[in-house]
């Protein structure tokens, strides 16, 4: 269950509901997102695997880390590494990360809280898991997205936003069966605490067994739907999807999700990172931990990192 949640949802404020006119978007198409290891080890499932590079602008890349409830010892992270061009966001939806950064920035990413780390002209960071998690275990679950920037901002200066848990906008639906949270950008007159360089929305949201929700998108964004849990059906024509699956939504005006009447007792709902943004429709040069336009800037970037000029580890680091 994620850990920023509510008892009673029709506390919160309603969603704002489609209005007469308006159009569902159709489901273009439907991926599963193939399992691997990254960092030091730990598991994760590459969400935009089989996906258009087109139809995810502007994002670039996204793993979910985990689900996994880790032994003793067991928990692990990534070491100390560059990046440029682009902007890294972090999501614990449960469990634990540490992140630190050679711009000063860090602290501890826990239980629903986000870290948003601008990249820009160059950055060096670590993520891994606490001393105490380390020894004890214990579940671990995120997101780590990666949001392209425009070739005006490819050298901005890097910036870190450290997002609380209790700082996300929550919402419900009118029938009150939806938990919908706003991590940034806007949601009708409902906006995330995110601070973005480009338009871009990204909610997540629980769905009760049996729920649906009509979730107004705005017509120059993109839409993705990637399950992180359980079972449910996406578009009118109720497309089957379920947990690791990523739907590609197109052309209309909202983004219509269903659960399942019965979901496995694990996750008791379903569970649905919502992400969209206007396209900064330019070439894309990505390799490694660069993100930038041209093949030269690449090397650039490769050359700089290999000088210094991405930044130095701190003293002090973990």
């Amino acid at each position: 269950m994620p850990a920023v949640t509510v008892e009673n949802p029709l506390e919160l404020p309603r969603v704002v509901v489609p209005l007469a006119g308006d159009r569902a978007r159709r489901v273009k198409s439907i991926t599963t997102a193939p399992r691997g290891l990254e960092g030091e080890g730990f598991p994760v499932r590459r969400a935009f695997a089989g996906v258009d590079l087109a139809d995810l602008d502007p994002f670039v890349h996204m793993d979910q880390m985990g689900e996994v409830d880790y032994g003793p010892g067991e928990p692990k992270g990534t070491p100390w590494h560059p990046h440029r061009g682009f902007e890294t966001v972090t999501y614990m939806i449960e469990g634990t990360f540490l992140h630190q950064d050679s711009i000063g920035g860090g602290g501890v990413i826990q239980n629903g809280a986000t870290q948003w780390m601008t990249a820009g002209a160059g950055i060096l960071h670590i993520e891994r898991p606490p001393d105490a998690l380390i020894d004890s275990g214990g579940l671990f679950h995120g997101i780590q997205l990666w949001v392209n920037l425009p070739s005006r901002l490819k050298m901005t200066n890097p910036r870190y936003q450290d997002i609380e848990a209790g700082a996300v906008t929550l919402l419900t639906n009118d029938a009150g069966d939806a938990i919908i949270r706003v991590i940034a950008g806007s949601l009708g007159d409902a906006g995330g605490p995110g601070s973005t360089h480009t338009p871009i929305t990204i909610v997540h949201v629980s769905l009760m067994p049996g729920a649906q929700l009509a979730l107004p998108w705005p017509g120059a964004y993109n839409a993705l739907s990637y399950v992180l849990a359980g079972q449910g059906s996406v578009g009118m024509d109720r497309h089957a999807i379920g947990e690791g699956q990523m739907a590609v939504h197109v052309d209309g005006d909202f983004v219509v999700l269903s659960a399942n009447e019965t979901q496995d007792s694990r996750t008791q709902a379903l569970e649905v990172l919502i992400l969209g943004g206007e396209p900064i429709r330019e070439p894309v040069a990505a390799y490694g931990p660069f993100v930038m336009n041209t093949r030269a800037e690449l090397q650039q970037a490769f050359e700089d990192y290999q000088a210094g000029r991405l930044g130095q580890i701190p003293a002090d680091h973990i």
